[in-house]
């Protein structure tokens, strides 16, 4: 009888893990841990992860919530150590590719029917696919746009232009900055860390014509194009920035924004969801958007990141996992966060039949211009002098992690006055120059 038993709630359990999406069978009682970061979309997702045990009540579900640079330290360190230590990671589409190129993560093939990869956006998947196959899933996808407040600029007498010159946003800058109320003309990531600072920076650098390498893979960051933007930057943030600008990365701008205290903001398109929310935003109707400024090159390699759900092949709960990260993907995934916070509120940036959809049409008026931005988002377009790599706002290759990062940290010194931007650039190119030295670079 007890065998009986036991055999009839292994068939229900399957049945279930079938029925609910699952690829994989969790045959036992399963834990797996989840390291993902704490932008405002992860965090709905931990809130709503009980809907996920409802379904799957065999899985249980152990959260590791970190700020952005601790996190890709940790998930870093463990799967390069095959420690073992999380079962699902937040990794981005920089990490995706390089990984599975090692062999540490595992393919996300052989999904269900439901998920419909084809609804995926192609830019975002084809990030996340190496050797043909996936590596990851799309938790949110994002290219960058210009947030400016249409009641500041009407009040100063502005109007934003449909294509921003960085010459004309320093302008704008000036003419709506009240330090007096605490409203600073200009917000951007000062936090030092190659995801942080560098992905605004490097992004600002291929607007003026400059790039990290050239085609022998020799750092060219003490250059005129350099130069220009880190001057720009630094200018600009001293001017009209909040201060403490060194310790705001993404989280604490948009919490800068959201609260009336930005003019203007340059980062990614998910923060959209997020300003334009009056249950987060006091300002959510009072948000303009336009795109990313362009500087003296045009057609610089444009922004996109995509925030993704990946298995480690060090995990022992490899079939939960998948199921946790094929429900946390899905279509289904992002019809719960529409029902439970709104259809401004779902995750951006992943699903054609997100941007189909009239009520998110409707609750986000910049929806089409983000689905536009990741269309023609062009990561591995050429900067001006010829490149070896690829990437926007980021390097695609190993080392990048700790280069930029450590030249993160140099730029970050201009803003506090503990140095130079001239002497900032001579210390990161040297330092760069190093660290490619021995990494083996020129490689054979």
């Amino acid at each position: 009888m007890a065998r009986i038993l036991r055999d009839g709630l292994t068939v229900l359990a399957s049945a279930a893990a079938i029925l609910f999406g699952g690829s994989g069978l969790a045959w036992a009682d399963s834990t797996i841990t989840i390291a993902t970061v704490n932008n405002g979309d992860m965090v709905v997702m931990q809130s709503l992860s009980s809907e996920f045990e409802k379904l799957h009540p065999d899985i249980h579900l152990r959260w590791v919530v970190l700020e952005e640079n601790v996190l890709r330290q940790r998930v870093t360190t463990d799967i390069a150590t095959k420690a073992g230590q999380f079962d699902v990671l937040t990794i981005g589409n920089y990490e995706v590719p390089i990984w599975a190129k090692q062999g540490w993560l595992v393919p996300m093939d052989n999904l269900p029917a439901s998920y419909d990869v084809n609804d995926l956006l192609k830019p975002v998947r084809a990030g996340l696919t190496y050797d043909g196959k996936l590596y990851g899933l799309p938790f949110y996808g994002e290219s960058a746009m210009t947030y400016y407040r249409t009641d500041l600029f009407q009040k100063a007498g502005l109007k934003m232009p449909e294509k921003p010159t960085y010459d004309q946003i320093r302008g704008f800058a000036d003419k709506i900055t009240d330090k007096s109320k605490q409203i600073y003309g200009m917000c951007l990531r000062g936090k030092p860390g190659w995801g942080e600072n560098m992905a605004y920076v490097t992004s600002l650098v291929n607007a003026e014509g400059g790039q990290w390498f050239n085609m022998q893979w020799k750092p060219v960051i003490d250059s005129p194009q350099w130069h220009k933007a880190i001057s720009f930057y630094d200018d600009i943030l001293k001017a009209d920035g909040p201060p403490g600008a060194t310790s705001n990365g993404f989280n604490e701008n948009l919490a800068l924004f959201a609260s009336g205290h930005c003019g203007m903001w340059i980062d990614a398109t998910v923060a959209g969801g997020l300003l334009y929310d009056k249950k987060q935003s006091s300002v959510a109707d009072k948000v303009g958007f336009a795109p990313m400024p362009t500087g003296s090159f045009a057609g610089a390699p444009t922004w996109l990141w995509s925030w993704n759900l990946a298995i480690p092949t060090s995990s022992k709960q490899k079939d939960a996992a998948r199921t946790f990260v094929t429900w946390a993907t899905s279509k289904q995934y992002i019809e719960l966060v529409a029902k439970k916070n709104g259809w401004v509120s779902v995750p951006p940036g992943t699903r054609l039949s997100t941007y189909d959809n009239p009520d998110y049409q409707k609750a986000a008026p910049f929806a089409s211009f983000v689905h536009n931005a990741i269309d023609v988002a062009n990561p591995d377009g050429q900067t001006q002098q010829p490149r070896p790599y690829q990437g926007a706002q980021f390097v695609a290759i190993p080392e990048f992690q700790g280069i930029g990062t450590q030249v993160g940290q140099t730029i970050a010194g201009t803003l506090t006055g503990q140095t130079t931007v001239d002497q900032a650039l001579k210390a990161a190119e040297s330092a760069t120059e190093r660290t490619m030295r021995m990494a083996g670079y020129p490689k054979k």
